[in-house]
This record gives C-alpha cells, sequence and structure tokens, in this order.
C-alpha cells in the first residue's frame, strides 16, 4: 500500500497577480501612455492601434480602475438624466434611448425625476445629481425651461424636446415634419379638411404638431375645424372621440399621439363609423402595438434611437478637454432629428372619392 498522504501540508495556491496598463503596453506593442488614452476614450490614437490595445486588454484581462480614470481625467464616466413624465410613451423611449447610447460609450446613468418643470423642482433634481458627481446632466422632454434657472457652474447639458433655449444644445424630434407630412397625406388623399386631436395645451411636443397641422391646412385653404385637446391618454382619445364622432362633416382626423387615436378608433366603432371607410384617422409616436390596432393605425414615427445618441454625444463632446462651459450664458443650438410617416390600414380615400394614382 502506498503511504497515506494524510496530514501532508497542502500547498499554497499564489495569489492571481492583477493585469497591468504595461502588460496590456507590452502585448501591444505600444506606451503606457496610449493604453491611457484608449482607456479614457482619447481621440488622438489611431483606430488601428485603440484596436490592437482593446484587443490586449481582452487577452490580458485588464481592468481599468474608475477610480484611477477618474483621478486622471476628471470624469466619472457618469450621466445624470432628469426627467420629467415616464408615463407617456415618447417620454419612457427617449429616457430609454439616451440610457442605451450613454451605456453603449462606457458611461453609466444616473436618473432623477423632477416633480414639476419648475426652478425649484429641477434645482432640486441637480442637488440630487450632484451627490453622486455626474460628468453633465441631460434634460429629457423638458418643454419650456425656467429661463432664470440657475444651473451649477461648469455643468454641462443638454435639453431632449425642449424649446429653442439659446443656453444649452437641444435636440428634438422634428414634430412640426411629422405632423406636416401626416396632415399632408390625408389632404392627398382628398380629404376636404382634417380634424386634430391635440395633446395638452402645455406641452411643446403637442403644441408643434398642432402648429404643423395649422400651418399645412392655412397654406392648402382648407377650413380649419376647432381643435380639441386630449392628456395623451386612451382615455381621453375615447371621451372626446365620441363627441367627434358625432361630426357627419368629419372624414379625417390628426392626433397627437397613438394611445389617444386608439381611444378615438374605439368612439368611432361604437359610433358605426367605419375607419377608413368613412374617417380615416392618423397617430403619432408609433407605438409597437399601433400596427395591431383595428385598424392597423397609419402613424408617424419618431426616432428615438437617433434622439438618444445625438443628446449624448453633444454632451460627451462638451467633456472635452477646453469645452466645459461655464454654466450661463453657453452656446445653445437645436439639432432636429426627422421622423417618418407610417402609412397602414386607418387612412384612405373619402368615401366617393377617387384615391390618387402612386
Amino acid at each position: 500500500m502506498g503511504a497515506s498522504r494524510e496530514g501532508a501540508p497542502r500547498a499554497r495556491s499564489r495569489p492571481t497577480r492583477r493585469a497591468s496598463m504595461a502588460d496590456v503596453a507590452a502585448l501591444a506593442g505600444v506606451s503606457a501612455q496610449t493604453v491611457s488614452r484608449v482607456v479614457n476614450g482619447s481621440a488622438r490614437v489611431e483606430p488601428e492601434t485603440a484596436l490592437r490595445v482593446t484587443q490586449a486588454m481582452q487577452k490580458v484581462g485588464y481592468r481599468p480602475s474608475s477610480a484611477a480614470r477618474a483621478l486622471a481625467t476628471g470624469h466619472n464616466r457618469m450621466i445624470g438624466v432628469i426627467s420629467f413624465d415616464l408615463k407617456t410613451y415618447g417620454n419612457a423611449r427617449a429616457l430609454e434611448a439616451v440610457v442605451d447610447a450613454a451605456q453603449g460609450r462606457g458611461y453609466s446613468v444616473n436618473v432623477v425625476t423632477a416633480s414639476a418643470r419648475t426652478r425649484k423642482a429641477v434645482a432640486e433634481a441637480f442637488e440630487r445629481l450632484g451627490r453622486h458627481d455626474v460628468d453633465g446632466v441631460i434634460l429629457n422632454q423638458a418643454d419650456a425651461l425656467d429661463a432664470r434657472l440657475a444651473l451649477p457652474s461648469g455643468m454641462p447639458v443638454v435639453v431632449v424636446d425642449g424649446d429653442d433655449d439659446s443656453r444649452f444644445p437641444c435636440v428634438q424630434t422634428d414634430h412640426g415634419a411629422g405632423a406636416a407630412a401626416a396632415v399632408e397625406h390625408l389632404l392627398g388623399l382628398g380629404h376636404r379638411t382634417v380634424f386634430h386631436l391635440g395633446g395638452p395645451a402645455d406641452s411643446f411636443p403637442a403644441r408643434h404638431r398642432s402648429e404643423a397641422w395649422l400651418r399645412v391646412l392655412a397654406a392648402a385653404g382648407c377650413p380649419v375645424p376647432r381643435v380639441v385637446y386630449g392628456d395623451w391618454t386612451a382615455e381621453s382619445g375615447y371621451r372626446l372621440g365620441r363627441s367627434l364622432a358625432e361630426r357627419p362633416e368629419m372624414t379625417a382626423v390628426f392626433v397627437a399621439n397613438d394611445q389617444m387615436a386608439l381611444g378615438l378608433l374605439r368612439a368611432l366603432r361604437e359610433a358605426g363609423r367605419d375607419v377608413p371607410g368613412d374617417v380615416s384617422v392618423v397617430g403619432f409616436d408609433d407605438i409597437p402595438e399601433s400596427a395591431y390596432f383595428p385598424p392597423p393605425l397609419t402613424t408617424v414615427d419618431q426616432d428615438f434611437g437617433g434622439i438618444g445618441d445625438t443628446s449624448v454625444r453633444l454632451l460627451l463632446d462638451r467633456l472635452a478637454p477646453g469645452e466645459l462651459p461655464d454654466g450661463e450664458g453657453e452656446s445653445g443650438g437645436t439639432t432636429y432629428i426627422a421622423p417618418r410617416l407610417v402609412v397602414r390600414d386607418s387612412t384612405a380615400a373619402p368615401a366617393g372619392h377617387q384615391a390618387p394614382r402612386t
């Protein structure tokens, strides 16, 4: 029998040494300074070199220290987002797009909600974000900001879907272009005019959509029906739609969002008015369910991915050395993201009118 190993001392495993920046540099054949630039996202590295460094980091298992990177760059790679209302589809999707774009660039996101678009509420939201040392802030669906709002000195800010503000860069869906496309589509089918079920009168997107609806009708010399205003919900679309359904002269409606359009479709159906045989309906947002409405809804699709990507890019551009703003007096400018009309089965030529050839 072989000798028993019971009681024999066990071999101690050596602790695994954490891969260093020097290990990455040696494997990639570059200097440690070049590795540091790649880690910190510098644009001063050729793409081929950056790829080689990234592959070397993966091979040796190098994980950059977030604390060391913050000390080196002055940034914590964290973006703050202040959002005001996440109950509507557009607000929630814009926030999701911003988070996806930030994380895709290696930034974490801290989201806080503000109870109102007032000076006090926004200041409190900034104060909460300040506890987490965010590098910059995106104001999501900000509508009209209080012009007296004083932001923390040196804090980069980008506004998503807010009124043009010379202080900050703004990114917004071109709501006017989307609404115009919807109304022109209905007029092009032969409808004499287009009714409008608008969103809340104090909403930035709703206001721009309504203004475009009126502008297109006026330019075409069409009668302008009275606008009715909902609150973005299907319930308000149904409630207002019941009275609209009683208007026999109504053959086309542009609705400010898809959820209200859903309520309108039910009201029309209960009133015995066929869609699109009697009334054509166009919505806005292209929510996932709109393709399955009875009938599938013609609507305006917003490019939320483009909104998120552009807003995050503009914010990160302002984090570059020498580009940090000084709070008041920042340069603004608005970037418009084009929407597109998605034609489905809820629109057609009015009864007795031959549809135009395409």
